[in-house]
C-alpha cells in the first residue's frame, strides 16, 4: 500500500511539473486599444459632451440664453448689411453680415444636442445606480462639479456631480446609491450605506486644472470674437475697389482668427502637461 501511494504521489507531481511547464510566460497584459477610446469618446458625446453632468433645467436655461444671443447676433448682422450696403457696396456688407453667423455656429455645435439630451431627461425617470464607492473628488474637468468613482457589476464608472451632494461623501470605501438621469448623467441624489468612518479632506483646485477647463469655452468665444473684429474692421476701411475690399476683410479676419487658435493650441498643451505632471504616474 504505501508503495502505490508513492507512486501515486509522484505521478501528480510530474502531471503538475507538466502543466506549469507547457504555462505560457512573460503574456503582456492587455492595453486598451483605439477601439475602447473610440467608444469613450463616443460615450461622451452621447451624454452631452461637455454639458454632461449638469441638470436638465440648467441646461434649458443656458439654451434659452444662448438662443437670445444668437437672435442678437442675427439683428447685428442685418444692421451691418444695410449700414455698410451704400457706401461700400453689397459684397463687402455681406461679408462684414456673414461673419457674425460664426458664434452662432459655435453655438449650436456644442448645445444643440445637449439640449436635445435636456428635454428627453424631463421626460425620463431617473435609472439608480449602487456600487461601492472608489474614489470621489473635488475636482473635474467641469465648472462646478466633482468626480465620484464607483465600482459596480458593469465595471469602475465615473460620475460627476454637484458641491452640495459631494459634501455627503465619506473618504472611507462604502456602499453608494446614486440616482441619475439617464441621457446626461445627471447626478440628482446620492446616498451612503454603510458608517461614514472617514471624513473626506477638502482638496484645493490646482490653478491649472481651473485654467484648462475654461479653455473649451474661451476658445471659441476668442476665435469668433477674432473673426469678426478681423472683418468688420477691414469692412469699415474706405478700400477700392470692391470685390479687393470683400477679399482683404475675409484674408484679415481668416488671419486673425488663426493666429487667435494658435495661440490657444499652445496655451491648451501647455496646461495639459502641467496637470500631466500634478497626476501620479501621469494621464493618458
Amino acid at each position: 500500500m504505501g508503495k502505490k501511494r508513492v507512486q501515486a504521489q509522484s505521478r501528480n507531481t510530474r502531471q503538475v511539473r507538466q502543466v506549469r511547464q507547457i504555462r505560457p510566460k512573460n503574456v503582456p497584459a492587455p492595453v486598451a486599444g483605439g477601439g475602447d477610446q473610440r467608444k469613450q469618446r463616443e460615450r461622451y458625446v452621447q451624454s452631452g459632451g461637455m454639458i454632461q453632468g449638469y441638470a436638465p433645467e440648467t441646461v434649458q436655461r443656458i439654451g434659452y440664453i444662448a438662443a437670445a444671443g444668437a437672435l442678437a447676433c442675427v439683428l447685428i448682422a442685418a444692421a451691418l448689411l444695410l449700414l455698410l450696403e451704400r457706401p461700400y457696396g453689397w459684397a463687402v456688407a455681406a461679408v462684414a453680415a456673414a461673419v457674425w453667423a460664426a458664434p452662432i455656429v459655435f453655438g449650436l455645435s456644442f448645445l444643440v444636442p445637449g439640449y436635445r439630451l435636456a428635454r428627453q431627461d424631463r421626460k425620463l425617470e431617473p435609472r439608480v445606480v449602487q456600487g461601492q464607492l472608489m474614489g470621489a473628488s473635488e475636482v473635474s474637468t467641469s465648472i462646478g462639479l466633482g468626480m465620484l468613482m464607483i465600482k459596480t457589476r458593469g465595471g469602475v464608472e465615473q460620475y460627476l456631480v454637484g458641491p452640495e451632494r459631494m459634501s455627503k461623501v465619506p473618504g472611507n470605501q462604502v456602499n453608494v446609491i446614486l440616482t441619475v438621469t439617464p441621457k446626461l448623467r445627471h447626478v440628482r441624489s446620492v446616498g451612503v450605506m454603510g458608517q461614514r468612518l472617514v471624513p473626506r479632506p477638502e482638496q484645493p483646485i490646482p490653478p491649472a486644472l481651473k485654467r484648462i477647463r475654461l479653455m473649451p469655452i474661451l476658445t471659441p468665444v476668442a476665435l469668433a470674437a477674432a473673426a469678426i473684429i478681423g472683418v468688420d474692421v477691414v469692412a469699415a476701411l474706405p478700400l477700392e475697389p470692391e470685390l479687393i475690399h470683400a477679399i482683404a476683410a475675409v484674408v484679415a479676419g481668416a488671419a486673425l482668427a488663426g493666429i487667435v487658435f494658435g495661440i490657444s493650441h499652445l496655451l491648451q498643451r501647455r496646461l495639459y502637461d502641467e496637470v500631466q505632471a500634478l497626476m501620479p504616474g501621469g494621464v493618458r
